[in-house]
């Protein structure tokens, strides 16, 4: 009676997935596990990154790709068949085995998807960074950029960034943040073909992980900081002795907008607690530069209300238009 049972078990399948973010032979203690008890360990990539590790750890790996109905018959007998899949996950495997299931006409084995590996956050970085270097390689017009020439993509695409949280769109927030991810990717991977001086995205990733380490010492460090004026101070007093500057201008872009120039000096003077009178000349200038001060002092970007305005200034414009063409005239100084 035992061995009749035994003979009439269905056995398990096994559909083993790894993911290629995760260097090979880096599996789960539990994939390990069902790799050494199974009867059989089954692969239809011949050159799956796994194989040598499995075969170094002594499991013996089949090469085949075995349809629904030929796995199920190789479980009889209570037998377990793990599958090793590709990089696809083995579709055509997994939707025979389901019609198989659903026709009641088989007596099916257990089922099991084991995932052996797993993806850490940022994995998919590794997929950016992989794309772009393809593209560098054989794109006609990626492979020829430089530094200089994608400068001006990357002032656009941080406007188009600002432009995006400020209107409060996710979806749009999102793409942004892909695009400005993109310059970073793709001026890393220019940096890397520097005769003089390369580096790469991990370098600059790098760079960041230990300017951020040293200039958050109450997060990774003795200090403390209980506010978020403490915690400004102490990045300000970091960067300070980081960058040994003899003058609070140093460091600060003289590229950017106008009133965000202004905005940055009027803080720099405020945070050094300086006392610098505004230069008493006419000019709209002038105006304008008191005004970016004031504002500062008030906690306003003075940048992000020009441009709140100029938005409402847009939506005015279109609602006079509306109206102009409503009335069934056109819009003062529009050429016909």
């Amino acid at each position: 009676m035992n061995a009749t049972s035994s003979e009439q078990a269905p056995g398990r399948i096994v559909l083993l997935t790894t993911s290629h973010r995760v260097a090979p032979g880096l599996l789960s203690w539990p994939a390990w596990q069902a790799l050494h008890a199974a009867d059989r360990v089954l692969c239809s990539d011949g050159a799956h990154p796994q194989l040598p590790y499995l075969r170094e750890a002594g499991i013996r790996v089949g090469e085949a790709a075995p349809t629904a109905e030929e796995l199920v018959d190789e479980c009889a007998g209570g037998r377990t068949v793990v599958v090793v899949a590709t990089g696809e996950g083995e579709p055509a495997l997994t939707d025979g085995l389901a019609r198989l299931a659903g026709s009641g006409r088989v007596q099916m084995p257990d089922l099991e998807l084991l995932p052996a590996s797993y993806d850490l956050p940022g994995a998919r970085l590794l997929d950016l960074v992989q794309v772009m270097d393809r593209i560098r390689a054989e794109c006609p017009w990626s492979s020829q950029q430089t530094h200089k020439g994608l400068a001006k993509y990357g002032i656009e695409e941080a406007y188009e960034l600002v432009e995006a949280i400020e209107e409060g769109d996710r979806d749009e927030l999102r793409e942004e943040l892909g695009d400005v991810l993109l310059q970073v990717v793709f001026h890393a991977r220019i940096a890397e073909e520097d005769p003089d001086a390369p580096f790469s995205v991990d370098d600059v990733a790098a760079g960041i992980v230990t300017k951020l380490i040293h200039r958050h010492p109450h997060v990774f460090g003795d200090e403390t900081a209980a506010t978020p004026e403490e915690v400004k101070e102490h990045w300000l007093r970091t960067k300070a002795v980081e960058k040994q500057r003899t003058s609070v201008t140093e460091g600060i872009p003289l590229g950017q907008p106008g009133l965000a120039l202004a905005a940055k000096l009027a803080s720099r003077v405020r945070t050094a607690g300086l006392e610098v009178p505004l230069p008493q000349l006419e000019g709209v200038g002038y105006e304008l530069l008191a005004l970016a001060v004031r504002a500062e002092a008030a906690g306003v970007d003075p940048e992000a209300a020009l441009r709140a305005a100029a938005r409402a200034y847009r939506d005015a414009i279109k609602e006079t238009e509306g109206r102009s063409r409503s009335g069934g005239g056109e819009p003062h100084g529009q050429v016909s």
